[in-house]
């Protein structure tokens, strides 16, 4: 055994035992659809009539503050809707300490930076925030001692971050740091300037920071600040007794933004989870069934190398459950189907890997297993390597740039790339290199499954075909894809969900318990197949649908009282969209920029026309599946968003294998024509496209056939997203590199290669 497959048989244990471990230790947190959580229904209470504007609009705008705040708390996949006018329902999944969060979300945090005139004379006698002249204020200071404030010179508004800080070395303990923006940042110089101007002890050389009509700190300008010059770089600090906890919760409150109007929490419940037990259980058996398929499959076409390479992929889902559960992700039905999923793209290295060693071994005077394995590393690595950095690079842009859901995507996206490079780059490689050494094996190499090429890749070798002859063809092709697809966006137009549109909340009052499975089944035969059912409590439930009308409604609320001897309905109103307006556009320049980082990756690492290859066939296979779901009528919710985002996130992977390889041919001959180029490596390629596929294409028919109506949708469109990119990265990215090359070398005065139009070569 070598000291490099030592050093990574040692991180390969540490790492296995140390998700063992965490998997055993710490609880993985499940999703509002799996288990249910806490509901908060929050009321606004405008401090005006002018503040209720018939549109609802303040009610909008703290849908987007609490939100924040949310994200801020670090609860993932939360549920968050306007109901009615002034309402709006809070689910939070897995919440520790419902109280707490119910006090955060409400608080309104208006954060004000005020001067101060001087001490208030009877200050016993005087109440808090009584106004003594018009736009002054009188409140006590930290100490009890009442205080003379005008209007505020800043506000939250011009804060630019709070950030909780702990003081080792000045004793302060923690406190809280803000840095001013903008205009603040002059403001705040004016006013401690001014405040410098008094002399020391007098109140007014103090300033006073104010948070929802409380003082929290009120100090007096440092004698080393001048007069008129005031404290530079426009920050802060506020400090007092804050524990550890209340630090953070202040310059989370500060940070997420004041909310518009005040709110006040109505209601506080524990409601059920979404989904049926046996929508969760069939979906389960079907991605267990997916899985093993997978994994017999690998097993069969690579022997032994496929059953380490089950085992490295075991050990993938092992690493990536207990990294999702150390940094606190919520996992859902439609993230749990995206894991298995990502179970079966993470096949993807090993069969880029064996592929490798095929071609190395057939290609040697005296192969032997080892050897042949270590060629398919080193020669996969690259492409490895950059599909995966690819996909980084969009996970990352959406952990960054995105809210809600979709950066909950990102966060369980990038989890499960590094986690597949690490079980296929370490775990199976030794597990492979271990086994290529036994002598046994070294005898037998039939075995191993690298010593034959395989049948596709034998029957590519006698066939030899010239798939690339007539690229624009295949362009054309792609072309009508394109364009009926958008005509089917045109024509039909898309039925967005209630996640988009908003809908209509029932809640009713029975009086014996209902099971919550037999009135799904039971609206879904009455015509309402989308509906949402939770409990909360035995005798009250809700109801959640698209939009009404009042005879849908009554409809509704005829089939609850079908399945008990009396039912009451205690709310109806209008809900809002749970993926809000700011939301929905976050997450598109989020994902507008991720494909523009993947664009100047791809064009570093290979060439302008390459990496514009790649990206165009990503949007082309974007179109197409939004173009399908919209001549299907199929909905466009949350659960659609998923597979988009996931069909998104892997893509570009089959498009980045065939161009590693036409990088790798251009560098053998720089000279031969690059279409001669293109369909070599797309025929070096296919055995590996095709056995990704299938590994892939196992998981999701038996999600798409036995997890029922649940996760049907979700699976048909990542199929159809496997099957377009899968088309797309042969037959839409190659043949349009071909073009780009062409036209590249016509502007540069350079004959193309062997002519143009049709193609022929020997």
């Amino acid at each position: 055994m070598t000291r490099a497959l030592r050093i990574r048989g040692l991180l390969a244990l540490a790492a296995v035992a140390l998700s063992l471990y965490v998997a055993f230790t710490v609880p993985v947190q499940l999703g509002l659809d799996l288990r249910g959580g806490t509901q908060i229904v929050l009321e606004t209470r405008p401090a005006s009539p002018a503040d209720r504007d018939p549109g609802a609009g303040a009610t909008d705008r703290t849908v987007e503050v609490l939100r924040g705040r949310i994200d801020a708390l670090g609860v993932a996949d939360p549920t968050i809707v306007r109901s009615g006018r002034d309402r709006i329902v809070v689910e939070l999944p897995g919440v520790q300490d419902p109280r707490k969060a119910a006090d955060v979300l409400g608080r309104t945090a208006q954060l004000t930076v005020h001067p101060v005139l001087g001490s208030a004379a009877d200050a016993d006698d005087e109440p808090a925030s009584l106004p003594k002249r018009p736009r002054q204020l009188i409140l006590p200071d930290e100490s009890g001692r009442f205080l003379r404030l005008p209007a505020a010179t800043l506000t939250g508004n011009d804060v630019d971050e709070a950030a909780a800080r702990f003081d080792q070395q000045g004793g302060a303990g923690w406190h809280v740091t803000i840095d001013f923006k903008g205009s603040g940042r002059d403001a705040w110089a004016r006013l401690t300037g001014e405040a410098a101007c008094r002399p020391a002890g007098d109140p007014s050389r103090r300033v006073a920071i104010v948070l929802d009509g409380k003082v929290i700190s009120s100090p007096e300008v440092d004698p080393s600040v001048l007069c008129g010059s005031g404290i530079g770089g426009g920050s802060t600090r506020i400090t007092g007794s804050f524990s550890d906890g209340e630090a953070r919760e202040l310059a989370l409150l500060i940070n997420g933004g004041a909310l518009p109007v005040p709110v006040e929490t109505v209601e506080q419940r524990i409601v059920g989870p979404t989904l049926g037990a046996e929508a969760i259980a069939a979906a389960a058996w079907a991605a267990v069934l997916g899985t093993a398929l997978t994994a017999l499959f690998i097993s069969v076409v690579y022997r032994l190398m496929g059953v380490l390479a089950t085992v490295g992929l075991a050990c993938y889902a092992l690493i990536s459950y207990a990294a999702l559960a150390a940094v606190g992700a919520t996992l859902t039905l439609p993230g749990l189907a995206g894991f298995v999923l990502a179970i079966g793209m993470a096949v993807d290295a090993n069969v880029l890997v064996f592929e490798r060693a095929r071609e190395d071994y057939a290609a040697r005077k005296r192969p032997t297993p080892r050897s042949s394995l270590t060629a398919g590393f080193r020669g996969a690595f690259s492409a490895i390597a950059d599909s995966n950095v690819t996909t980084l690079i969009a996970a990352g842009l959406l952990c960054f740039l995105a809210a809600g859901p979709v950066r909950g995507f990102g966060v369980t996206l990038g989890i499960g790339v590094l986690a597949s490079m690490f079980s296929a780059l370490v775990i199976t490689r030794v597990l492979a290199e271990y086994a290529a050494a036994r002598p046994w094996i070294r005898r037998r190499p039939r075995v191993t499954g690298i010593a034959h090429t395989g049948r596709v890749r034998d029957h590519l070798t006698r066939r030899n075909p010239d798939l690339m002859r007539a690229p624009r063809r295949w362009l054309a092709a792609s072309a009508a894809a394109l364009v009926l697809a958008a005509s089917g966006i045109a024509v039909r137009g898309l039925d967005f969900g209630i996640e988009f549109t908003g809908g209509r909340l029932i809640e009713y009052s029975t009086a014996t318990p209902v099971d919550p499975d037999r009135l799904r089944d039971a609206l879904a035969d009455a015509g309402f197949p989308r509906a949402v059912v939770q409990t909360s409590g035995e005798r009250q439930l809700t109801v959640r649908t698209d939009q009404l009308t009042n005879a849908q409604a009554v409809t509704i609320t005829e089939v609850v009282g079908d399945l008990t001897t009396q039912a009451d309905r205690l709310r109806d109103e209008t809900i809002g969209p749970s993926l809000g307006k700011e939301l929905r556009q976050g997450a598109l320049v989020a994902l507008v920029i991720a494909l523009a980082a993947q664009l100047l990756y791809l064009a570093a690492r290979f060439r302008w026309l390459l990496g514009t290859a790649a990206v165009a066939a990503l949007a082309h296979d974007v179109v197409i599946l939004v173009g399908i779901f919209a001549w299907l009528g199929k909905p466009v919710d949350g659960v659609f968003l998923a597979a988009l985002l996931t069909v998104i996130g892997y893509s570009v992977n089959d498009s980045v294998v065939v161009f590693d390889r036409v990088r790798e041919l251009r560098r053998q001959d720089s000279r031969a024509p690059f279409v001669r180029t293109a369909n070599q490596a797309l025929l070096q390629t296919l055995p590996r496209t095709v056995n990704t596929g299938m590994g892939a294409a196992f998981i999701l028919t038996a999600l798409a056939v036995l997890s029922g109506d649940t996760l049907a949708d979700f699976a048909l469109a990542l199929l159809i997203g496997l099957a377009v990119g899968t088309y797309s990265s042969m037959f839409t990215a190659n043949p349009l590199a071909i073009e780009l090359d062409d036209r590249a070398r016509s502007s540069a005065g350079r004959a193309p290669a062997l002519g143009s139009g049709e193609r022929r070569f020997r």
